[in-house]
């Protein structure tokens, strides 16, 4: 006889487990925390207002960072908050603004006279043309003829902006003049072009030039002077005032990429990869700093693709927006401009940008860059200019010395390299 197997009735609901009850409630996502020792971007400061004249003394500007406290006493002082309004301000004028939205129109006559010295100034760099130094690929000594010419017209060129005070002429111009390159060492680097941005600044405290115009000064001045250290490096192949630019932003230059940043701050479809995009490049570059810059960029590499000739560039082109860029360009300018002693022991103080009382006080007449005697050992690597000794990583202070890539990329075409562009991660 075959057995049937009957099956058991299901089991009533009710002996099921509440699944509900066993799975976790959602909940938001928790705001990632801060990695330690991230630092905030840094704000910018309230602009005060330009100082009474009836107050100001004038006095040629000196080195007053020759030391550490000296450094210290700086970065808490007032001076230190007014040069980052200064510089975060023009940043913050040309917020999502391309260079073409600006027409002449909109340029004050102060911006007009300020780019008419600086076409001036590119005009003594054509009369001045450098001597041949057989293939050399470091600082022509000609350039110091530019400067003297460039020294010797500083005095009508600031007539010319409305200043008439022999006194004045002397603080402000000293700024302009040590905006070119070191006399020495024919060399040139950030601390210049920050000499450049505190010419403004002391233009802006004399009331030469007002807030109103800060979105020209950096589509039409700055800009400009782009252009003028652009000629001055192609004709006497300025060499990099740092030991090992080749693996920061630039050779040279900082400034155009915090600006050029902001001005691609909310773009539509330029985003931060697009430094990779020729055409990009090529169609885009005269609207906005940051790309132009990597434009001239790559045009002076013997060594083709950012990877290999900036590789620091080529890691921030993989950040999700311009905002974040941005955002790092201000902590780089604090971190690596203002903070580095290095660089600001060669920052001049006088009556517009003043320095704190307690800070050390240089001999009179040492803020000639010719001429500079900072505080510390004689270094022979440097000419025997005295200056602060600080190790870096490769064991050297005060740079080894480093040739102009400008230089470097001419020489190969003369040799009929053109464009077949080596791939070597360094030259």
């Amino acid at each position: 006889m075959t057995s049937i197997s009957i099956s058991q009735p299901a089991a009533p609901a009710a002996s099921l487990p509440n699944l509900r009850e066993r799975l976790p409630k959602l909940e938001p996502r928790k705001k990632r925390a801060v990695p330690a020792g991230s630092q905030p971007v840094p704000s910018t400061p309230s602009l005060p207002p330009p100082p009474t004249a009836s107050t100001l003394s004038y006095q040629v500007p000196s080195r007053r960072i020759l030391s550490t406290k000296d450094h210290d006493l700086f970065l808490s002082s007032l001076t230190y908050d007014l040069i980052l309004a200064f510089v975060f301000g023009l940043s913050d004028a040309v917020t999502d603004t391309p260079t073409s939205d600006l027409k002449d129109a909109d340029c004050s006559p102060a911006v007009k006279n300020l780019v008419a010295i600086l076409d001036e100034a590119e005009a003594l760099v054509l009369a001045t043309p450098p001597e041949d130094a057989e293939g050399s690929r470091f600082g022509n000594k000609l350039f110091r003829t530019f400067l003297d010419k460039a020294k010797s017209a500083s005095p009508s060129w600031h007539l010319s902006l409305g200043l008439s005070s022999p006194e004045a002429i002397a603080e402000v111009e000293t700024y302009l003049n040590n905006s070119f390159g070191n006399r020495s060492r024919i060399d040139y680097g950030s601390g210049h072009e920050l000499n450049f941005v505190m010419w403004l600044l002391c233009l802006y405290q004399l009331q030469i030039i007002q807030k109103s115009d800060f979105k020209a000064l950096v589509l039409r001045v700055f800009s400009r002077y782009l252009a003028l250290m652009r000629a001055i490096q192609s004709t006497y192949y300025l060499e990099p005032a740092g030991s090992h630019g080749v693996w920061g932003l630039d050779d040279y230059q900082f400034l155009p990429f915090l600006f050029g940043a902001s001005q691609l701050l909310h773009h539509p479809f330029i985003t931060p990869l697009a430094i990779h995009q020729e055409l990009t490049l090529e169609e885009f570059g005269h609207d906005f700093l940051y790309l132009d810059q990597v434009n001239f960029v790559n045009s002076t590499k013997t060594v083709q693709g950012l990877r290999w000739h900036s590789p620091m560039l080529d890691d921030i082109s993989s950040a999700k927006s311009w905002t974040k860029i941005e955002g790092g360009m201000r902590k780089m300018f604090v971190a690596e401009v203002l903070r580095k002693l290095p660089v600001m022991q060669h920052f001049l103080f006088g009556s517009l940008i003043p320095a704190v009382a307690d800070m050390s006080e240089e001999p009179a007449g040492g803020a000639d860059d010719a001429d500079e005697a900072d505080s510390g050992d004689v270094c022979a690597a440097h000419g025997g200019v005295k200056h602060a000794h600080k190790l870096n990583s490769w064991g050297d202070c005060c740079g080894i010395k480093v040739p102009s890539a400008l230089a470097a990329a001419q020489a190969m075409r003369k040799q009929g390299g053109g464009e077949a562009l080596r791939r070597i991660p360094f030259d």
